[in-house]
């Protein structure tokens, strides 16, 4: 990458001399004084090497665990060096949206490899660019279902809460009915819930189902589909994509829309972003997906190319027809998505989801088995679950002096634990043992 360079004093004063102004408060005259800063208490300036020393100390001020057994929707797996190298390549950082076509086939390459990739793992017919993050794809998703007789959302209790919240805030604006389907005492959506509540609403227009749930249990998505589809409603499932390297697809169990967060495909955690919400859809329902879709075509010679497609339900095309208001999306995250999965293969996605899940088993076991501890849901689960405990926060204070980040506290006496590929039974091991000495 190359170095950031601010304008100059001259650089300034040349370019409000060209729009015909004087003063950079000049410029700002249309700004109401009452919402002007006066003073910004800006620290002084500093050199490359005292900034990056700066820098340095503040990162030593985090903490960072060897171990994590916590996942709640971001998750640690193992990243192929390949990926870092070929997604910190200068051509892929530094380009932005490619409208014109002719200068940007291999940003638009990669991206339509991507939308591939994510067809396949969601049996899906067609994938879009990306939109922000898996909150706000399932948003955007049950904005596609809304037609003017079907308003009502229904989604599942037992979707990850954000994910509900992100529906409650879309749905405010536009005032869209939002309605939850309550989960049953075994942890999984109450099917026959569903099904008397969509039985009984005319303006159903679709109903959300996170598989695996956020307490880590497969959800029946293929009944949910079933009782959906009587009512003339759509079905969206909400999916982690590492899952689908041992479950049935999306598509394959019968939903209409799949969404999720892409971030365990290669993305760091990050503190917490960028990540990416991958979205994939029937052709039926196409023309409503939002945010941008790459297709493949040919040149004036024959020649394989490719270009931004089905652009008419774009705002920046047709605004007031718009879709959504995404109006970017995560093109780099997108990119290291699809490096992640060319990299794995079939192969490797499978073994990836395969030892998450037998690792998580082994975890489940050891740790039901220690006195005062047991799994508070009997059902299957991926490579999350929840278990009952005398005191969470005890229990992941012990973990965390020994180095070991442990599962996300849902209460006082329960706690969501997550178990990946790069969990080894050595840590498992040594968890089980730390929990034990805190239940003597």
């Amino acid at each position: 990458m190359g170095n950031f360079i601010p304008n100059t004093d001259a650089d300034r004063k040349s370019m409000l001399k060209s729009i015909g102004k004087n003063s950079i408060e000049e410029l700002f005259t249309a700004v109401p004084k009452s919402v002007m800063l006066k003073n910004i208490n800006l620290p002084a300036e500093m050199s490359e090497m005292e900034a990056a020393a700066k820098l340095r100390g503040l990162s030593e001020q985090n903490t960072v665990y060897p171990t994590i057994f916590r996942g709640a929707g971001a998750y640690k797996h193992y990243i192929p060096a390949a990926v870092k190298r070929i997604t910190q390549n200068e051509t892929f950082i530094t380009a932005y949206t490619p409208y014109q076509a002719e200068i940007s086939q291999g940003i638009l390459q990669s991206i339509f490899e991507y939308q591939t990739m994510i067809c396949e793992i969601t049996g899906m017919d067609v994938s879009n660019a990306s939109v922000y993050d898996g909150a706000s794809a399932a948003a955007e998703a049950v904005n596609m279902c809304r037609e003017r007789a079907r308003q009502t959302i229904y989604v599942s209790e037992t979707s990850h809460p954000q994910i509900i919240q992100a529906v409650k805030t879309y749905c405010f604006g536009t005032n869209a009915p939002v309605k939850i389907v309550p989960a049953g005492k075994d942890g999984k959506t109450d099917l026959s819930k569903l099904k008397e509540l969509l039985s009984a609403d005319k303006t159903a227009a679709c109903f959300l189902l996170q598989n695996p749930n956020f307490y880590g249990l497969l959800e029946d998505a293929k009944s949910a589909a079933a009782i959906v589809h009587e009512t003339g409603s759509l079905f969206i499932e909400s999916v982690n994509p590492i899952s689908l390297g041992a479950m049935e697809s999306p598509g394959a169990c019968g939903a209409d829309i799949a969404v999720g967060e892409g971030q365990p495909l290669g993305i760091s955690i990050a503190f917490g972003g960028p990540y990416l919400g991958f979205m994939a859809c029937k052709k039926a329902v196409m023309r409503k997906i939002p945010g941008r879709i790459v297709g493949e075509t040919t040149d004036a010679k024959g020649n394989r190319a490719y270009v931004l497609t089905l652009q008419a339900r774009e705002q920046h095309i047709r605004r007031e027809k718009a879709s959504s208001n995404v109006c970017s999306n995560e093109a780099h995250c997108a990119l290291t998505a699809a490096c992640y999965m060319a990299v794995m293969g079939k192969a490797g996605f499978a073994e990836v989801s395969s030892q998450c899940h037998s690792k998580a088993v082994y975890a489940a076991k050891a740790i039901s088995a220690i006195k005062g501890w047991e799994l508070k849901f009997t059902g299957e689960f991926f490579h999350e679950f929840v278990t009952a405990c005398p005191d969470s926060l005890a229990a992941l204070d012990a973990l965390a002096k020994k180095g070991i980040l442990g599962g996300y506290p849902l209460s006082k006496n329960s706690i969501l634990w997550c178990v990946t590929e790069l969990n080894t039974k050595s840590e498992i091991d040594t968890l089980v043992s730390i929990l034990k000495g805190g239940s003597k």
